[in-house]
């Protein structure tokens, strides 16, 4: 039997990158899937590669009616959701810390941080129902090793982390998981900003060498790891961090 049958995930940021990555893994897997992003036509895009158990919805979930809509899409269409991934994330380029205006530090936690209270406060009252659960945190090895120039992005994974083990700690008694993955970085659409400087085969070069195995992360390493603590093979898993970040955090 597939890791996720009779299973319901939602992924949020899943038109692109990690949660696109991921969103594929679950379909593989036998889960369906809800994808949401604040850009509908790439959700579409991936849910339409993906079948009839995939399905799309625009969400910005730094709204809480918009991430409460979203999650009522999800009951109506597949049921109740049994597993959530928290993926959407952005940061501001990298720069000195002085340098990032008070809206852009505004949005980067209100996409990194108040949405996963947003969706806490949707989801978890259906999970608490059943008894059962699982929600998967996406932060960064920035939460883990930060460096200069991505400070309150760093802060922000910072603070993710925290909220994954107090998260765990609360929910344990209704049978609900939660844990965190840290990735380092990888080629997405964020790449640009996190390093700061023109995307060139060198500037990949510089970072690379900074990553013990060698290269940057593949959305794919994230979503295999999305897909094991999603499944029951992790099912005495909770409050842990997963880095998947080829030793860059040792």
């Amino acid at each position: 039997m597939s890791r996720l049958s009779n299973k319901i995930a939602i992924v949020t940021g899943a038109g692109s990158g990690f949660g696109a990555a991921i969103a594929r893994a679950y379909i593989k897997e036998n889960a369906k899937v809800i994808l949401a992003d604040v850009n509908l036509e790439a959700a579409r895009g991936i849910a339409a590669e993906l079948g009839d158990n995939a399905s799309a919805v625009a969400c910005d979930v730094t709204q809480f009616d918009q991430v409460q809509a979203m999650v009522r899409h999800c009951v109506e269409r597949f049921g109740v959701p049994s597993i959530v991934v928290n993926n959407a994330g952005t940061t501001h380029r990298n720069q000195s810390m002085l340098e990032v205006d008070e809206e852009t530090f505004d949005r980067v936690f209100a996409v990194n941080v108040k949405s996963i209270y947003h969706m806490t406060r949707a989801v978890v009252p259906l999970m608490r129902e059943k008894k059962d659960g699982v929600i998967i945190n996406v932060g960064s090895v920035g939460g883990i090793r930060p460096r200069p120039g991505l400070t309150w992005y760093n802060s922000s994974k910072g603070a993710v982390k925290v909220m994954t083990k107090s998260m765990a700690i609360e929910l344990a008694p209704d049978g609900i998981r939660v844990n965190l993955i840290s990735p380092v970085m990888a080629p997405t659409g964020l790449l640009k900003d996190f390093m700061g400087v023109a995307d060139t085969a060198e500037n990949r070069a510089r970072f690379v060498s900074t990553i013990p195995l060698g290269r940057m992360c593949d959305p794919v390493d994230v979503a295999n790891t999305a897909t094991f603590l999603a499944s029951e093979d992790a099912r005495f898993l909770t409050g842990i961090e997963m880095p998947v970040d080829g030793g860059r955090s040792i």
